[in-house]
Parts: C-alpha cells; sequence; structure tokens
C-alpha cells in the first residue's frame, strides 16, 4: 500500500514474509501515549498496548490474506473512533493510521519496522539506500540554504502550494546548500511532469 505523495526512488524488494508484513514506523504512531483511548478498542485481554505497532497503513507490504482478514476491522474501528469524540480529538488527521495499527494488533499481526523503507524531507537529509520519498512536509528555505521550517521560504516545495492544481513543469531547484533528499525530491518531479504527455499546470 502507497500513497500518493510517494516518489518510488528504486524497485522495492518484497520486504514481507506471508505472515509478517513490512511496514515503516512513524514517530508520531505511539499508541502508549493513548492507552486511555485506545483501551476502548483494544480490550486488556488482547494484550499490552505494546503489541500495537507504530505503523500507518501506507507503506506497507502485506499478503492479500493477512489483508483481507483486517480490512473489515480496520474499516469498522475507524468508523467507531471516528464517532468517538475522544478518540477523534486524540488522534486527528492519523485517526484511520491508528485504525490500521489496531486492527492488525487485534488480528495478532505484527510487522517488520523498516526505517529504510522511506524518508520524509526535510527532517531525513540524505536518500541513501532508502526506497520512497514522501513529500508529506513542506520544504522551505531561504536562498543560502537555511532551513525556515514554519515560515514561507524564499525558496519552497510543498504539495500544499498545488492542492487547486497540479504543479508546473520544471520546478526550480533548490539553492545550493540545500539537503540531496530535497533536491532528488524535485528532480524526480519535474522528471515526471515531462514524461507526461499533456501535462499542464493548474489542472
Amino acid at each position: 500500500m502507497a500513497e500518493p505523495d510517494h516518489i518510488i526512488v528504486k524497485p522495492i524488494p518484497n520486504l514481507a514474509t506471508e505472515h509478517l508484513p513490512a511496514a515503516f514506523p512513524f514517530f508520531y504512531i505511539t499508541p502508549e501515549k493513548y492507552e486511555k483511548v485506545i483501551r476502548k478498542f483494544f480490550p486488556k485481554d488482547k494484550g499490552p498496548v505494546s503489541n500495537i505497532d507504530p505503523v500507518g497503513n501506507s507503506p506497507v507490504i502485506i499478503s492479500k490474506a493477512s489483508l483481507k482478514k483486517i480490512a473489515p476491522t480496520w474499516l469498522n474501528v475507524s468508523l467507531i473512533m471516528k464517532n468517538d469524540p475522544e478518540a477523534d480529538k486524540a488522534f486527528g488527521w492519523v485517526l484511520e493510521m491508528y485504525g490500521y495499527a489496531i486492527a492488525s494488533a487485534l488480528h495478532g499481526v505484527r510487522h517488520a519496522l523498516r526505517k529504510d523503507f522511506m524518508i520524509q524531507p526535510p527532517w531525513d537529509l540524505e536518500v541513501a539506500e532508502k526506497f520512497i520519498i514522501h513529500y508529506t512536509y513542506g520544504c522551505d528555505y531561504d536562498m543560502k540554504g537555511k532551513l525556515t521550517y514554519g515560515k514561507i521560504g524564499e525558496w519552497r516545495f510543498d504539495k500544499r502550494s498545488y492542492d487547486k492544481g497540479a504543479p508546473p513543469r520544471n520546478l526550480s531547484l533548490p539553492p545550493p546548500g540545500v539537503p540531496e533528499s530535497v533536491v532528488t525530491l524535485v528532480k524526480m518531479v519535474n522528471e515526471a511532469t515531462s514524461n507526461i504527455p499533456n501535462w499542464q499546470a493548474g489542472e
């Protein structure tokens, strides 16, 4: 499972096995922090909340059999959580990610946690041997290559700038000093748009 804001840097091998899916561990998926809320959906007889992996549903490599087992529970848990004011407030925009993680744990499915699965610029500076660039965060820099996160930079790449339509071809490259991860991201976006016939900015 992947998302539209994933750029695949190189072919991804099958990192999973039949009974052990592979997933990226997210630092902001912290079941222990929300144990009181999570116990509404993951009862004590299912074990400690540490049985819930710090993952979302993407990126994940999983067998069809495991996904078929998890998916209905994932849907139902997510809907119940969304209708629970306490859970909805606690989890916000990552609610479905928690839904997937909880559903997996309810079925006893653990994940191989692969930090090499993905990077997230601008915080991760190098692509190295990673497989995916996730452009979830805005990348803002001054013209000296200094990160100005939280403040719109003189140079920026942020997917939210294009929520009304597609970006143009040939985005300007970052200034000198910007990390390789961000440079690679913009180069790959430019490569993609230049190879898609009839690409039109704003559409």
